[in-house]
């Protein structure tokens, strides 16, 4: 397995990483196979989505937070970041790509976004590559 640290500057924000995990898949040397990406976090998630036009990205959080509001009368955990946990529940955790040729079989417009929700913190992505012309990594 390998990695990488992202840093997030805002408490609600989406972090384009598709270049740093496509880095990986391409060091690990699979030309054919699947990428698996992960953060262990409970109030930040993963998701493919359009990449091209970052106005995408804007429209997702500002949804989000429109149905999952920060402060909600109802909420009951203490630590004040019931909404971060709604949201990274649905982004989830993880996400898997194939790998063709060496490279992520991204659609054009598709990127891979850490959603951050209760930042700004630093985030761990764990990135496992199996596939066949390549050693797991």
């Amino acid at each position: 397995m390998a990695g990488f640290s992202v840093k997030t500057t805002r408490r609600c924000e989406l972090v384009d990483i598709t270049d740093r995990v496509a880095s990986l898949v391409e060091t690990s040397g699979a030309t054919d196979g699947v990428a698996h990406v992960y953060v262990p976090h409970t109030t930040c998630g993963i998701t493919i989505n359009e990449s091209a036009d970052p106005s995408v990205a804007a429209d997702i959080l500002m949804y989000l937070d429109e149905l999952v509001p920060r402060d909600h009368p109802k909420y009951r955990h203490a630590e004040g970041n019931s909404d971060a946990h709604i949201k990274a529940s649905f982004l989830g955790s993880s996400v898997t790509v194939f790998i063709e040729a060496g490279r992520m079989l991204l659609g054009t417009w598709q990127g891979l976004f850490l959603g951050e929700f209760d930042g700004p913190r630093t985030r761990r992505v764990i990135v496992r590559v199996e596939g066949a012309g390549g050693q797991e990594g």
